[in-house]
């Protein structure tokens, strides 16, 4: 057999990274799509800081009320900032069962992330209706009402789409069409998105609730 035919049945054999393998590779030595999250997630920083920042900029500069002392409740915020914090340890724990190749397992940490977030808006909406309907907080009635509701708004809307995300991703798993351990990076990338928005979170509440809460 010459050296030729050798080289292609070694380049094709399993386990083995040929050409293709290495296309999806950055200059990093990692995975394009994982880097591509990075730089996503680099981009939220910056709009997450900025909103934030608007926040804190205009603090207490509310002409009118109600003011955050008069319409949080630590004790709700307090549930649901656990549930999310749970749904960390879940996600990371679905998206070790998927590198160890197990689907079912995997799926079922997947859809417990996703309910657990989806508990955790479902939270948020009770909080924000609970807000404008007895606090009389609305989005144009002062600084305070139009930073806070912007900037946690925009918050739920990324856990959202975390958690629909989630669930189209447990169905690919159920299908078989998202293979574990060689497709593996997929959910990995989801979880990198997930912790991410789960962090955002922990900032707003303890710079946010907590703070207001200990003045």
């Amino acid at each position: 057999m010459s050296a030729h035919a050798e080289n292609l049945i070694h380049d094709d054999a399993p386990g083995h990274e040929g050409h293709g393998a290495l296309s999806e590779n950055n200059f990093l030595g990692l995975p394009n799509i994982k880097l591509a999250m990075w730089a996503f997630l680099g981009s939220e920083c910056m709009f997450f800081g900025s909103l934030i920042g608007t926040y804190f900029f205009y603090h207490g500069n509310s002409l009118g009320g109600p003011l955050p002392k008069d319409v949080f409740s630590i004790g709700i915020t307090s549930i649901s900032t656990f549930l999310l914090l749970m749904s960390s340890v879940t996600m990371a724990l679905g998206v070790d069962a998927m590198k160890q190749q197990k689907p079912l397992t995997a799926r079922t940490f997947i859809l417990l992330t996703a309910a657990l977030g989806a508990t955790f808006v479902g939270f948020q909406v009770f909080e924000f209706h609970e807000f404008y309907t007895e606090k009389h907080l609305a989005l144009s009635t002062s600084l305070f009402g139009s930073t806070f509701y912007t900037m946690t708004g925009f918050h739920g809307t990324h856990v959202t789409v975390g958690v629909i995300w989630l669930v189209i991703m447990s169905i690919l798993i159920t299908k078989k069409k998202l293979v574990p351990g060689k497709e593996a990076v997929n959910v990995e990338v989801m979880g990198l998105y997930w912790h991410f928005v789960d962090i955002v979170w922990i900032v707003i509440f303890t710079f946010v609730y907590l703070l207001e809460f200990l003045k």
